[in-house]
């Protein structure tokens, strides 16, 4: 099978700012750029960010949208905490080990972009625990509705 790359558009306010998170943050890569957006390549997937000029405001809890990355390797997962820590970018929440002992066992920490879009990036201390497991029925924190 070729490779599937991953494709996610997603809403922010300002061209600069957004490369100053994703690039000067993240590490992402630029492509192709216009005033009102920009390509983005974060671990060979594309994000593409449209400026809007509707309001953009936070979400209360980190449910139900956010995007992110699942890291095959702790070393991968822990070198990008590492950098984020580095560049201060903001977390909205801290670096946890969630379902410690469980075949869900996990590593996740999660950012907010200067736009309030949420990232989440995991490492699973089990692989099949990525879209398997399926004896074990939670998925994320208990969050009030």
């Amino acid at each position: 099978m070729n490779q599937v790359l991953f494709h996610l558009a997603f809403p922010i306010g300002n061209i600069a700012q957004t490369k100053e998170f994703y690039v000067d943050g993240l590490g992402c890569e630029v492509g192709r750029e216009s005033p009102t957006s920009v390509i983005l390549n974060l671990y060979s997937h594309q994000l593409v960010a449209h400026v809007t000029k509707e309001p953009l405001s936070p979400q209360k809890t980190i449910y139900p949208r956010h995007f992110g990355l699942v890291f095959t390797s702790l070393a991968d997962w822990e070198s990008l905490l590492n950098r984020a820590q580095h560049r201060q970018l903001r977390f909205r929440e801290q670096p946890k080990h969630r379902f410690v002992g469980l075949p869900t066992e996990h590593r996740t920490f999660f950012l907010e972009d200067p736009f309030h879009n949420l990232l989440e990036f995991k490492f699973y201390s089990h692989a099949e625990a990525i879209f398997g497991s399926r004896d074990f029925s939670q998925v994320g924190d208990l969050v009030e509705t």
